[in-house]
């Protein structure tokens, strides 16, 4: 929600002293969680190199078999939330779907 211009006066929704916004400078947290192309570079090197995790390919496995909610409720205990379980799904998804696209060519 924008902040809204005060009013000047001193009751009210609006009420306060009438000052111009200033603008600020983007802090470097404000990035928090932005992946970089060095980091998509290296943890795309290290999945080719190390392959999949034991449960990952156990997750995969259930997805072929359209077995989805096993599949969500695994990975939920091995992750520890539904979140991150959905996360992890809809990646295995993307990669078993990009697999079958170079599989087909």
């Amino acid at each position: 929600m924008a902040p809204v211009q005060k009013s000047g006066l001193a009751v009210g929704l609006n009420h306060g002293h009438q000052t111009t916004r200033k603008e600020l400078a983007v802090k470097p947290v404000q990035r928090k969680g932005v992946i970089t192309k060095r980091t998509k570079f290296v943890r795309d090197l290290v999945r080719e190199v190390a392959g999949f995790a034991p449960y990952e390919r156990r997750v995969m496995e259930l997805l072929k078999n359209s077995k989805d909610k096993r599949a969500r409720k695994l990975a939920k205990k091995r992750l520890g939330t539904l979140r991150r379980a959905k996360r992890k799904i809809e990646e295995l998804t993307t990669v078993m779907a990009e697999s079958r696209r170079t599989g087909a060519h």
